[in-house]
């Protein structure tokens, strides 16, 4: 074998490594998100209402936590009088569920103008921020919503046992050891939060195996400037 084709064989196989170890980095992403339709039934202070509404939750990643968004895709309820700016305050929980328990408490800022009469209320995204006290997958699913207004309260509870909207695969921080069957809340409502899911995972870990490849071909630029050296 010459000494050029020995370059060339080696700088060959530093590639296809880089490339393999992209490829399977690229095939297990942390999270999967979906947008599930949930049934709400909500008790309101004239009757009972119910309306289906798209529910979308978006992580990313903060600190040891993960910041979560909750987003209503279409309005749920409504109310027999108009409701001016700033009168309707939204909340809700997310259930969590595989290798976690206990509740995300959600909330956000209120409504920023008059909502008519008779119509379905649109709410704003609600925010929250999870901390992980188990290692595994765990999925993020939409709980009840609480809307209050005018003195009122209208609690809507999903009642067609919704599906996942998020699953993420977590690793619990140093003092993540107990249970988590506790509500856990953040003050910090109203941002709105960079949208995080399959696809900023994916691009997260195109960056990593990037980062491999130009690492294999490093190597492969000393190895061969090893050889050279040894013939010399």
């Amino acid at each position: 074998m010459s000494y050029r084709t020995y370059q060339k064989r080696t700088a060959a196989l530093a590639f296809a490594a880089a490339l393999a170890g992209s490829a399977v980095l690229m095939a297990a992403p942390a999270a999967v998100a979906d947008v599930v339709d949930v049934s709400y039934q909500c008790k309101t202070p004239i009757g009972d209402k119910s309306a289906v509404s798209p529910i979308d939750i978006k992580s990313v990643k903060s600190g040891s936590g993960y910041k979560l968004t909750m987003s209503f895709q279409k309005g749920v309820s409504s109310s027999p009088v108009e409701l001016g700016k700033g009168a309707m305050n939204p909340s809700a929980v997310i259930k969590l569920g595989g290798a976690d328990s206990g509740t995300v408490a959600v909330s956000g800022p209120a409504n920023s103008a008059a909502i008519p009469a008779n119509t379905p209320i649109k709410i704003n995204d609600l925010s929250g921020t999870y901390t992980p006290k188990k290692t595994g997958k765990v999925t993020f699913t939409a709980g009840v919503l609480t809307i209050k207004a005018l003195g009122t309260t209208t609690t809507c509870t999903p009642g067609n046992n919704p599906k996942p909207s998020l699953t993420l695969d977590v690793t619990a921080g140093s003092g993540g050891g107990g249970t988590s069957d506790s509500t856990q809340s953040d003050t910090d409502t109203g941002s709105e939060l960079p949208q995080t899911g399959p696809e900023d995972s994916a691009i997260a870990l195109g960056t990593l195996g990037g980062t491999v490849l130009l690492a294999g071909a490093a190597g492969a630029l000393w190895l061969t400037r090893r050889n050279q050296a040894a013939r010399r």
